[in-house]
């Protein structure tokens, strides 16, 4: 049996006040007005992933209203390993805890039982966005892969802000800085190698695939001139260099952080940021897929893939194509929409979920 959740339960998780649901391995097709309570499932799924979620919420804000008792996640996880009960919640504080098999276990274990993957409306600019966006959009794909990559970033992120404290205070003891320069570039060269190692699957997941959606030439480009790849000893050198530069401004100028995901309309030769906003989502889509197939043959089975509003920008055309994609590949995924038109190509081959909302609660119905 392909890997995916056989039975999920919410409790007191944003307008779900108790809500529980039996799937059987097709995708499943949740539809409902605007505001029902579709991506309240979406985000409850991801968070049986390492992380923040799909929605980058403190654990606070899921906590349904007015009563905010906390919450909690209850899922059975079926794959490649046998059967596993997962739980995950909050109460009275901003700890999520985590139990695998009635065991306490840290968010990172869940990744090593099931990779989550996830499709949002917010991505549907990531391509005009800032490189922040594109960095952070990258770095989720990476962290499906190598789920190591959240704790070097970390530590990165650490380093770094403790040296803007320095550079802010007009600290000129090279002491101060020769530590922290070294933790920064020992973490940062392995988010570089990290990067540069997922992209390179990327494309080969893209190059092998027979899709209809437009493949997409990727590459690292850096604001700071330093090459995609970076070796320890290359980013300490450029971070001891550019200190005083980086003293004039307050902050870091050098280092991963200033990386950004470039992306060229292969088919076209455009870029990507260029391109009409329906072959922008469909890059985008095209991304998603070839990070599922990378997943599928490292992992031995293919994530659960989360897709809100996935059919927002695609003609009926491509949407016909992405449910033919998702169904090939195995996959358990979660698709959003306002109304079950928007899935009617997939027929019998998915289960379909009816959310609808009365005085802020949500309520769940399959339809057969």
């Amino acid at each position: 049996m392909s890997l995916g959740l056989r039975e999920i339960t919410l409790s007191h998780f944003r307008s779900h006040k108790a809500a529980r649901l039996e799937t059987d391995g097709r995708p499943i097709a949740i539809y409902g007005a605007n505001g029902a309570g579709k991506t309240n499932i979406l985000e409850a799924i991801s968070m049986f992933s390492p992380g923040r979620g799909l929605r980058r919420a403190s654990v606070e804000d899921m906590a349904r209203a007015p009563e905010r008792l906390g919450w909690k996640l209850s899922a059975t996880l079926t794959g490649q390993a046998g059967i596993h009960e997962l739980v995950t919640w909050v109460e009275g504080g901003s700890t999520r805890n985590v139990q695998i098999d009635g065991k306490a276990a840290s968010q990172l274990a869940l990744a090593q039982l099931v990779r989550v993957v996830w499709l949002v409306p917010a991505m549907d600019r990531l391509w005009m966005e800032g490189a922040g966006e594109r960095r952070r959009f990258l770095d989720r794909m990476v962290m499906s892969f190598i789920p190591a990559h959240a704790e070097v970033t970390l530590l990165y992120e650490k380093s770094m802000r403790e040296r803007n404290r320095l550079l802010k205070d007009q600290v000129r003891d090279d002491a101060w800085y020769s530590a922290l320069e070294m933790q920064m570039a020992e973490a940062g060269s392995a988010i570089s190698a990290n990067r540069v190692e997922v992209l390179e699957r990327l494309r080969a997941a893209q190059d092998g695939a027979q899709t209809a959606f437009p493949a997409a030439e990727l590459s690292l480009i850096s604001a700071d001139e330093l090459p995609a790849e970076l070796t320890t000893d290359t980013l300490r050198t450029a971070l001891a260099s550019g200190r005083n530069r980086d003293m004039a401004a307050g902050r870091t100028l050098t280092g991963p952080h200033r990386a950004d995901l470039y992306a060229v309309y292969a088919a076209k030769g455009v870029e990507a940021k260029l391109c009409s906003t329906g072959e922008q989502k469909a890059l985008l889509v095209s991304l998603i897929l070839a990070n599922a197939r990378a997943l599928s043959d490292d992992f031995g089975t293919p994530p659960i893939l989360l897709l809100d509003e996935v059919a927002a920008h695609l003609d009926a055309q491509r949407r016909a194509a992405l449910f033919n994609e998702i169904c090939a590949l195995g996959a358990q995924a979660w698709m959003t929409g306002t109304g079950p038109e928007l899935f009617e190509t997939l027929k019998d081959r998915a289960m379909y979920l009816e959310v609808s909302e009365t005085g802020g609660l949500s309520t769940l119905e399959v339809q057969t």
